[in-house]
């Protein structure tokens, strides 16, 4: 997923052309922000990388379940949330339907959030 940008001079800015490797057709993780994009959820680069990195899965189950929450969260005039599903947490910023950062929901670790107005357990 190539994001092109065009400066003043009309030239495609080669530096942000460069997909990274997270987002290459082979990685799991392309399939999961392909299937986000199409429902209007985007993920961020920042959460991509996690994503991948963590190995965390973003099925097309909680999927769905993600895009609820934050329909959800918007109806009650959420801007920033962390949505729970199963063994995954989300931070979500509602207005722009993005997930900013993703990790795996683990109890025996503390885990703090800072910035949000609501948490959506899906």
């Amino acid at each position: 997923m190539a994001i092109q940008g065009v400066g003043n001079s009309g030239q495609v800015d080669r530096q942000r052309a460069t997909a990274p490797a997270a987002n290459q057709p082979g990685n799991p993780a392309f399939a999961d922000m392909r299937r986000a994009a199409s429902s209007g959820t985007r993920l961020s680069t920042h959460a991509s990388k996690r994503i991948d990195r963590r190995e965390l899965s973003l099925d097309a189950d909680k999927q769905m379940r993600l895009d609820s929450a934050i329909n959800r969260a918007a109806e009650k005039g959420s801007k920033n949330t962390v949505v729970v599903l199963d063994d995954l947490a989300v931070v979500v910023d509602v207005r722009q339907r993005t997930v900013v950062t993703a990790m795996q929901r683990d109890p025996t670790r503390e885990r703090v959030f800072t910035n949000i107005d609501s948490v959506v357990i899906a």
